[in-house]
């Protein structure tokens, strides 16, 4: 009997996907990316769930796409039926990709918690979160450099939005390691915590942020993703018309800090603000 290499747990009203295939550093397979697929889906389409922390088991992230399983799948259906098979599905509008969850746009906040190596399509994925919590001795690189294997997770897309052109072609051509201060210092990661407590300071996180009236967050957050490589007007009258109806949500908020909630930085009450 197979064991599944995804594991799903909630804390509240944070979901936690676990990588777990400790003998190849949590490196994916076919089968694995369907499970991180069908997790984050799941998470998605769970009304108490309101942020994801994803995380690998035994000290790694992900070590990228299983190579001995490519190869494996070069020798059987060779090169032309693998290329279909990892490529975007016809007429579908949630398309698996070969890490799995990729090319999904979610709705909620996923928070990676970096520890060990985050490389080669493991950085894409981690890049695919929206919040990166790294311990100290992580690190990120595009080691698939070295075997000639292309990022087709969303690594050309999202590393230069995040950290620049001039980052991202260093590390795209290079493939060279990135160690945690390092990915601080260049927008890379958000936090860097002590060896062993990504996973727990990621989740902490999480809660904050599940804490926060949800919808007013998510419409900002979908503004921000959405407003790449449009023109100003139009970003400017797409976030107005996504955001709109959360005005009377923040007027419910002011009312709450003129009462004396929510000032200094203090949480305010969970679920307020119009959920």
């Amino acid at each position: 009997m197979d064991v599944p290499a995804v594991h799903v747990e909630r804390v509240e009203s944070v979901t936690i996907v676990t990588l777990d295939r400790p003998h190849v550093r949590n490196a994916v397979d076919g089968a694995t990316a369907r499970q991180l697929y069908d997790a984050f889906l799941a998470f998605e389409e769970d009304a108490q769930a309101r942020v994801a922390v994803f995380h690998g088991a035994h000290g790694h992230f992900c070590a990228g796409w299983d190579l001995q399983y490519g190869a494996r799948m070069a020798q059987g259906p060779g090169a032309a039926e693998l290329t279909r098979q990892l490529g975007f599905a016809e007429g579908e509008g949630r398309s698996a990709a070969p890490m799995g969850p990729t090319r999904l746009l979610l709705s909620k906040p996923v928070i990676a918690a970096v520890s060990g190596a985050a490389v080669a399509g493991g950085m894409e994925l981690a890049l695919w979160c929206d919040l990166r919590v790294m311990e100290e001795d992580a690190f990120f690189g595009i080691y698939c450099r070295r075997f000639g294997v292309p990022l087709i997770d969303g690594g050309t897309v999202r590393l230069p939005r995040l950290v620049g052109m001039g980052h991202a072609m260093d590390l795209i051509l290079t493939g060279r390691k990135v160690e945690a201060r390092e990915a601080l210092a260049m927008g890379l990661a958000n936090r860097v915590v002590p060896r062993g407590r990504a996973r727990e300071e990621a989740i902490a996180l999480a809660s904050r942020l599940a804490a926060f009236p949800q919808e007013t967050m998510r419409a900002d957050r979908i503004n921000a993703y959405e407003q790449w490589d449009k023109p100003l007007p139009q970003a400017l009258r797409e976030e107005w018309e996504r955001s709109r109806c959360r005005i009377l949500d923040g007027v419910a908020g002011a009312v709450r800090f003129a009462e004396g909630k929510g000032r200094h930085g203090s949480a305010v009450e969970e679920g307020a603000g119009g959920e």
